[in-house]
């Protein structure tokens, strides 16, 4: 179950950066409706990614880095960065569709300009820090129910 949950919630943050790629590309077209519906999906894909993780995590515990030593900082300041702009990223993307559903264009777009390549980061980030830790990972344990 916990392997289950880790590819469910690394799959479900990948499509949702997917969903993203092509919801930009879609409304460079001029195609809003389909912007539109692809992103409230890339969203709920996200939603789905935590939903996965915080079950995982509350599960089964946290996984410790225990890869080699040259790799410490590089995994560290990744992972930092990865978990600050996640955190950002959530109230960043309400905000975000908030302003499209009322309808303010200027600051939807100019938001998003910002949201983009942070929800990408954090997509691709999160793929890296799984993979290490499938490689490298030392169970911790923690909490479990």
């Amino acid at each position: 179950m916990k392997e289950l949950l880790g590819l469910l919630a690394v799959w479900s943050i990948a499509l949702s950066g997917a969903g993203v790629v092509v919801g930009v590309a879609l409304i460079r077209r001029g195609e809003r409706v389909w912007h539109h519906r692809v992103m409230l999906l890339a969203t709920a894909l996200a939603a789905l990614f935590l939903v996965f993780y915080l079950a995982k995590w509350g599960l089964y515990g946290t996984t410790a880095y225990g890869g080699p030593e040259a790799w410490r900082g590089a995994y560290y300041l990744l992972l930092f960065t990865h978990t600050l702009l996640a955190a950002l990223n959530g109230p960043l993307a309400l905000y975000v569709i908030w302003r499209a559903l009322r309808g303010e264009f200027a600051l939807h777009r100019r938001w998003a300009r910002i949201l983009v390549p942070v929800w990408l980061y954090v997509a691709l980030s999160g793929w890296v820090i799984y993979l290490v830790l499938k490689r490298y990972g030392v169970e911790r344990g923690g909490i479990a129910f």
